[in-house]
């Protein structure tokens, strides 16, 4: 599904994140969606090169919450360039389907098998990344997607991260406090409670029985 369609069947959890909704549909407004040709110049909104306009410039990304069967941990990684726990996640590098990023990007990050529990958005999140190297700091218009792995399973650390490991929902904020993943441990709780109530209508009992048409599994 396209990402307009997907913007235009999701609601935000709090203003914060509707004022970042909408500065990505003006993002995408000001970059149609792409052609074939375009994506093998990867410089679309899509693409790795930098898109826009000062002091909005920059490229969407995909990322992934990826949570354990009872939503009760999430993996996160300690990203080695920005220093810092985050969830996995990257540039779509041409990629159209933010969805499919994101379970490319989690499963690169994390070596495990990675399912998406819906299609639809998770979380928005607009924030700059600062100048390093000879790229200027510029925005990611980064899309969250929910996705579930097994955490009997161990994660295994990647080129791009320095350690990677499940963490108790609870435990999070030690790692980063930050309003970005204070939010998607917000919704979480959500989804707990939900799960944990059969009259709650945010999610049916069965939100955790992922799609199983959208896996990735490690290739090693």
């Amino acid at each position: 599904m396209l990402l307009d369609q997907l913007l235009a069947a999701y609601t935000p959890f709090d203003e914060t994140e509707a004022i970042m909704m909408r500065q990505l549909q003006q993002f995408l407004v000001a970059s149609p969606n792409p052609t074939q040709e375009d994506m093998k110049t990867l410089t679309t909104a899509f693409g790795r090169e930098l898109h826009g306009q000062a002091p909005h410039y920059g490229h969407i990304t995909g990322s992934a919450w990826l949570i354990n069967g009872d939503a009760s941990r999430a993996v996160l990684v300690h990203h080695a360039k920005l220093n810092r726990w985050l969830q996995p996640g990257g540039h779509c590098d041409g990629e159209a389907d933010v969805l499919r990023v994101a379970l490319r990007e989690a499963q690169e990050e994390t070596g495990l098998v990675v399912t998406a529990v819906h299609s639809a958005i998770f979380d928005i999140d607009v924030h700059v990344i600062p100048e390093y190297w000879n790229t200027p700091a510029h925005r990611h218009y980064d899309v969250r997607f929910l996705l579930q792995a097994n955490d009997a399973s161990t994660p295994q650390v990647s080129v791009e991260s320095r350690a990677v490991r499940w963490v108790k929902i609870e435990e999070i904020a030690a790692l980063n406090s930050g309003a970005s993943i204070a939010r998607m441990v917000a919704k979480t709780r959500r989804l707990q409670q939900a799960a944990q109530s059969a009259t709650a209508a945010l999610l049916p009992t069965t939100a955790f029985a992922p799609t199983t048409e959208l896996t990735f599994t490690p290739d090693r």
